[in-house]
């Protein structure tokens, strides 16, 4: 009916009837609309107002449930572009949501222009180290008669960024799934290496394909600890799934130079494992509820405070997952207390996976597309450079020279709830 009309309205000029109402050619194809061209469409929505009866624009819902529960549309189409490009994402007209919120949302980082002098990093015009340290730190070094240092020692290392790859999901017990995730491990053990951090992976996986541990962290279920002396070379560092204290106190003795972490949940009391000598904690925020990512910087801080009261803080290691979905989140985590985060979902979005949720928005299924190691390795490559150049820019911005002076440097935090309690505490029909 509407090749009629247009054919009566353009009087007979078929030239005129046919033209399709897009100059981007999307639909440019002899059947137009009905077989569009949509790699070509760009979203000026020129066709929806010229022809509102014939074109309309729905919801795609499949395209806002595609990524981890929690992270926005465009959350993954940020990353999908650092993965993509390496570079920062800059859009001409500014950032259009929201200035606060609850979470990491809730925190404004303080970068006035009276601490800041002209530094810029990202340019190369001045150092910003990103360096940060790992490992167990004693406050005092103590000798012995023979003048001899005795124990704790100090062990640990360095990494050139503070975030840490992995765990890879498991994608399932088929051979095509195990090979996926054999994959996705290799292509994080490399990129590690590439930057100089470490990749977690199961201590079965280590074991079975032989992966240099340079540059691996290897987790360790309970009870799971055969085949330890089958590693090439001591690991910088090894981490325990759960407590287990006779587990620990084998693998300090067995390798005396490796650092043990400990998983605990996020916001547990870390009080009973220091007792047991325990000086490195990853900080596992697992599963995330929405309550759950409000509360992440909160949880945080408390146990940087607890390790503060009780003069430990600058023995201790605290590294952090769960939640981290943006570059934004990274520095905003290490100024709540964090020596350095692990990255997980960003990771698997930029490899392009696919998650599979249940009605209660929990992550439980991850399937990653057939990919080369070269292609999975440049984007996770691309990521981290766009992430470290963000961090740089904060870390200028706020006028610090590296990155370990952000831990725990709540003074140049403004919180928005603060804030608000500050400002509107004294009015009537304030919640807070």
């Amino acid at each position: 009916m509407l090749a009629v009309q247009e054919v009566f309205a353009a009087r007979g000029d078929l030239r005129v009837a046919l033209s399709r109402p897009c100059v981007y050619g999307t639909f440019g194809r002899p059947v137009g609309g009905m077989a569009p061209i949509e790699d070509n469409c760009v979203g000026c929505l020129r066709c929806t107002i010229e022809y509102p009866g014939v074109v309309q624009i729905t919801r795609n819902d499949e395209r806002h449930t595609a990524g981890p529960a929690g992270v926005s549309v465009d959350e993954i189409e940020t990353i999908l572009y650092e993965a993509r490009t390496g570079r920062v994402p800059v859009r001409g007209a500014g950032f259009r949501g929201p200035f606060g919120g609850t979470g990491w949302d809730g925190i404004w980082l303080d970068m006035s222009e009276i601490v800041r002098p002209t530094r810029d990093g990202i340019h190369g015009r001045e150092y910003i180290s990103t360096v940060v340290d790992i490992g167990e730190r004693p406050s005092f070094l103590r000798l012995d008669a023979a003048g001899l240092p005795v124990p704790p020692l100090p062990r640990g290392g360095q990494l050139q960024v503070p975030f840490i790859l992995g765990p890879a999901p498991s994608s399932g017990a088929t051979t095509t799934q195990r090979r996926s995730t054999a994959m996705v491990q290799s292509a994080l053990v490399e990129t590690a290496r590439r930057i100089d951090s470490l990749a977690i992976v199961p201590f079965e996986a280590v074991v079975a394909h032989e992966f240099a541990v340079s540059h691996v962290l290897p987790l360790v279920s309970p009870g799971k600890i055969d085949g330890l002396d089958r590693l090439a070379s001591p690991p910088v560092m090894i981490e325990l799934e759960a407590w287990d204290a006779e587990q620990y106190q084998d693998i300090v003795h067995r390798l005396p130079e490796t650092v043990v972490s400990v998983r605990v949940p996020l916001g547990s009391d870390v009080s009973a494992l220091l007792g047991e000598g325990v000086r490195v904690f990853h900080l596992v925020a697992r599963p995330i509820t929405a309550s759950d990512r409000a509360s992440l910087p909160d949880l945080i801080r408390r146990t940087h405070q607890q390790l503060v009261e009780a003069g430990l803080r600058d023995e201790v290691t605290l590294i952090g997952s769960g939640g981290i979905e943006i570059a934004e989140h990274v520095p905003k985590a290490l100024a709540c207390g964090l020596d350095a985060v692990v990255l997980d979902d960003p990771l698997w979005v930029a490899l392009q996976a696919r998650f599979a949720q249940d009605r209660a928005g929990a992550d439980v299924h991850v399937t990653f597309p057939r990919f080369g190691s070269d292609w999975a390795v440049g984007r996770l490559l691309n990521l981290a450079a766009a992430w470290r150049d963000q961090l740089l820019e904060i870390l200028g911005a706020m006028g610090l020279r590296e990155v370990r002076r952000l831990r725990g440097e709540l003074g140049r935090c403004l919180f928005q709830s603060d804030l608000e309690r500050e400002a509107f505490g004294g009015i009537d029909g304030f919640p807070g």
